[in-house]
């Protein structure tokens, strides 16, 4: 590993994370960063996959891509849904911010802490944020009773939750999220933005898009990025019904997506398997981490349904402080909650990774919550790739990322790859 330090200054010059290439810029060339910030999928796309990609650079960067209404329609005809209730945009944020500008009049309700840009937003734009705190306590959990009849006390307009939430990883049920839908048909706008949701393996069904197709006032939000690995492509959708997808979609360009995104879009038929596959392997390796972050004595950590688990550090012990620590001496980058409405920087959000990156984490907190050597993992840190209590197969082998693929597979949650989008 890379002795060259990163200056951590450069992780105090704004609310939100720099950018990984910041970070490798900022680093004299240091090329061994661990990201535990980005939400990312490790497992997909499959290294066959970007393959595909590198071998189409020349004419994904040369040629203009298809316009949006002809990649919707094999996003759709892919995953099962009406063209006419779907609108892809640039990223969720750009549909976030159409959301906003479009459908939210003079207040919005959300629980808090959540994604900075359901907060913030609307600030931007004069609106009213009603803020539902969830409670440490209660490990976060949002009550629907209690949420609606907090948006009914305060008069919001708009509601949004995110299910799993971030940063936390909190999952509301399926008819829970229903019964919220029943309980707001009065609102102009209700948003569940679904961002994390194929990383959920709480229920069978999780998804309340079939929902928002049929009703007045609902948006869901889904961020291909996140489920797929691929941040860099800006792509994600709505759903929801064709009226209100017909007032989103005017707003937009005719060509709001690129050429990355396109490829990608007409790969997704062929790896159904594949991606199914990374959300079991990704949820192994939560379960495992978990545990792991757990045995730290003093560490708090909260039941996560979606890529990342949030901790809160012992009392003493502050963020911004084992932040700098781990990106300075172990090369290691986390999400510190502090800049979070309703969060605090004791909390930190740890992305879900595989083991050889997860000792890395282990070995850096150690050093700064107890003076553990740097060279050692902590105790409780197991063979790599192994999941929660099970062995790794007979003669098997890591990958350089020290992740074991060939462990006994177990059937997967979903059938097909409509039903894991």
């Amino acid at each position: 590993m890379s002795t060259e330090p990163i200056d951590p200054s450069l992780l105090r010059k704004n609310a939100h994370s720099p950018s990984f290439f910041a970070l490798q810029r900022a680093s004299s060339g240091r090329h061994d960063l661990v990201d535990f910030c980005i939400p990312c999928n490790p497992y997909f796309p499959t290294p066959g996959m970007f393959s595909q990609l590198a071998g189409s650079l020349e004419q994904i960067l040369k040629y203009y891509p298809s316009d949006a209404d002809t990649i919707t329609a094999e996003l759709c005809s892919t995953l099962g849904h009406n063209p006419q209730t779907v609108v892809m945009g640039n990223g969720s944020t750009e549909l976030i911010t159409w959301i906003d500008h479009l459908l939210v009049r003079e207040s919005l309700a959300t629980p808090i802490p959540t994604f900075g840009r359901w907060t913030d937003q609307p600030l931007e734009t004069g609106k009213r944020v009603d803020m539902f705190q969830l409670h440490e306590m209660r490990g976060f959990e949002c009550n629907v009773d209690e949420f609606v009849h907090f948006v009914r006390a305060r008069g919001s307009r708009a509601a949004v939750i995110c299910n799993p939430n971030n940063p936390d990883g909190g999952y509301v049920p399926r008819r829970e999220v229903v019964r919220l839908l029943d309980c707001l048909i009065d609102l102009d706008l209700v948003v569940v933005d679904e961002s994390f949701l194929d990383f959920v393996d709480a229920e069978p069904h999780t998804s309340v898009a079939d929902e928002a197709r049929i009703r007045p006032n609902v948006i869901v939000l889904k961020s291909l990025g996140k489920n797929f690995g691929l941040h860099g492509i800006r792509f994600g959708y709505l759903v929801a019904n064709p009226a209100l997808a017909r007032t989103v979609r005017a707003a937009l360009p005719k060509w709001n997506l690129n050429s990355f995104a396109e490829v990608v879009v007409f790969l997704l038929r062929e790896h159904g398997a594949e991606y199914r596959e990374s959300l079991r392997l990704l949820s192994r390796d939560r379960m495992l981490m978990a545990q792991q972050l757990a045995s730290l004595p003093g560490l708090k950590v909260f039941p996560s349904q979606g890529n990342f688990i949030m901790v809160k550090l012992p009392d003493g012990k502050d963020g911004v402080a084992l932040r700098d620590h781990l990106i300075a001496h172990h090369g290691v980058f986390v999400r510190e909650c502090g800049n979070k409405l309703g969060s605090t920087s004791q909390f930190l959000r740890l992305v879900v990774r595989p083991q050889a990156d997860v000792q890395r984490l282990l070995i850096g907190l150690g050093s700064y919550l107890y003076g553990q050597a740097a060279d050692a993992p902590p105790d409780n840190v197991v063979t790599p790739g192994h999941g929660w209590g099970e062995p790794a197969a007979a003669g098997a082998e890591p990958d350089p990322a020290g992740r074991y693929t060939d462990l006994p597979h177990t059937e997967s949650r979903t059938e097909d790859f409509r039903a894991a989008i």
